[in-house]
């Protein structure tokens, strides 16, 4: 079974791209006005939470089907998103180009697109028959860590290195990795 402290991690762990998302417009964006400021960190976060809480109602209503391989799952789909998390991390991309948070569209594509890992997630919770309190404990650490990472990011963007974005999303793939097997060996012990 999974911990309380995992759900924490894996709560960080998903932070990372979003941070480094929102770490890459604070250094290129203009200075935002404080309403626009908190909605760019509200809807990242929100957006994120209710993504992994999608993901493990998903996972419920497919739980009875799959329940002899649920741990493979939740497995594969947590090493997936960390070594996708970790290979994006060692890209270099030249000539990117600011993503302006500003403007509605683009903000809610960020939004999704750095979220999509969260359903996978919440599915692997779902296999994991995790409780709902532990749910709770996922969306709500979820929505505090997105919504922090993304206000330090933007805030501090321009005076933290823009390297560490990459190390961030470096070390959320490997916490969601790490996890992924801890959950397979496990599972598999108990199985013994």
């Amino acid at each position: 079974m999974i911990s309380l402290t995992e759900i924490i991690l894996i709560s960080a762990g998903l932070c990372f791209d979003t941070f480094a998302v929102s770490l890459s417009s604070g250094i290129c964006m203009p200075p935002v006005k404080r309403s626009v400021f908190f909605r760019i960190i509200f809807i990242l976060g929100t957006v994120q939470a209710l993504f992994a809480l999608t993901g493990w109602a998903t996972g419920l209503s497919l739980q009875s089907l799959l329940q002899k391989v649920d741990h493979w799952i939740a497995f594969g789909m947590l090493s997936y998103i960390g070594i996708k998390m970790v290979v994006e991390s060692l890209r270099v991309k030249e000539n990117e180009k600011c993503t302006d948070l500003r403007r509605l569209t683009v903000l809610f594509t960020v939004a999704v697109a750095t979220s999509i890992d969260a359903v996978a997630v919440g599915i692997s919770a779902a296999m994991l028959d995790i409780s709902t309190q532990k749910i709770s404990v996922l969306f709500l650490t979820t929505f505090i860590f997105t919504t922090l990472s993304s206000a330090v990011g933007i805030r501090w963007g321009r005076r933290i290195a823009p390297g560490l974005g990459k190390r961030a999303e470096m070390a959320g793939g490997i916490i969601l990795i790490v996890i992924g097997m801890k959950i397979l060996i496990e599972h598999l012990e108990y199985l013994s």
